[in-house]
């Protein structure tokens, strides 16, 4: 049994019951698990890319520092206001470490996994320097900010996941948090190229179906929010990420067939 499939066959599944009960507001009670259950699921599929990039030792080991540095993160902001502002998470995420969600762990490992695989397309015509190191770096950042302009919106005017302490002008989110999110990615970016450009893929085939798969992934997650804030009326937060997003995917899919194009040429 190929567990890769499956697992990202019940992502599918999840999401698209996760689109309708959630949008709708059709979520029992008993069902509030749900929203921990994907983020983990979210997380998974990261982790799995990682594994099929750097081979199991170093993908697992990639993912795991991932998921400790984001909580260490998350838990300086909920206790003391740091990185990411003062906020407080509700209990519609399951266990929680230092009063933060293991799922926001596991969704720090999903949003470096797209946010690497888009950023990498976009400079793969780049000669290797440190430009490019830092081109990379701050692509994936940016990316990591629009991702969080449209799920804190959400996640806090409309489904109050989390509550914030302080003010903002953006649907009264802290600018401190977008600055955070930045950081954090950034931080993550810069450790991950280098060792992205050493490294030789354990197996090709699988490196290249997950790759799509998280550009699947971003598409998919982006989507979904923008769904849902468009069913709450938040027509600025759907305004700044939508066209970001389908220029993204759209860049994505141009350099992808380009490179098939090559490839094509180079067997003929």
């Amino acid at each position: 049994m190929n567990w890769d499939n499956v697992i990202f066959r019940l992502f599918i599944f999840w999401y698209c019951c996760g689109l309708i009960l959630v949008g709708f507001d059709l979520l029992p009670p008993f069902l509030n698990w749900a929203n921990a259950f994907f983020l983990i699921l979210c997380g998974i599929l990261g982790s799995i890319y990682f594994i099929r990039t750097f081979g199991s030792l170093w993908g697992l080991s990639f993912a795991s520092f991932i998921f400790v540095i984001s909580m260490f993160a998350e838990g300086l902001g909920v206790h003391y206001g740091l990185i990411f502002g003062q906020y407080v998470y509700s209990g519609d995420f399951g266990f929680k470490i230092a009063e933060v969600p293991i799922g926001i762990g596991f969704a720090w490992i999903m949003v470096i996994a797209v946010t690497h695989v888009l950023s990498m397309q976009i400079i793969e015509k780049m000669k290797e320097s440190y430009i490019k190191w830092i081109v990379y770096a701050l692509t994936g950042a940016l990316i990591a900010v629009l991702i969080d302009l449209i799920i804190d919106p959400v996640a806090y005017l409309v489904k109050g996941y989390w509550g914030w302490e302080g003010n903002g002008v953006y649907y009264n989110v802290p600018f401190q948090n977008f600055t955070g999110w930045f950081w954090v990615s950034l931080f993550f970016h810069l450790l991950l190229y280098p060792l992205y450009v050493r490294n030789k893929v354990p197996d090709q085939a699988s490196f290249h179906v997950w790759k799509h798969r998280m550009a699947m992934l971003f598409g998919m997650v982006m989507g979904m929010f923008i769904f849902l804030a468009l069913l709450d009326g938040l027509w600025l937060a759907c305004l700044l990420t939508s066209i970001p997003t389908l220029l993204l995917l759209l860049t994505y899919k141009k350099k992808i067939n380009q490179q098939n194009a090559t490839v094509e040429e180079v067997i003929v």
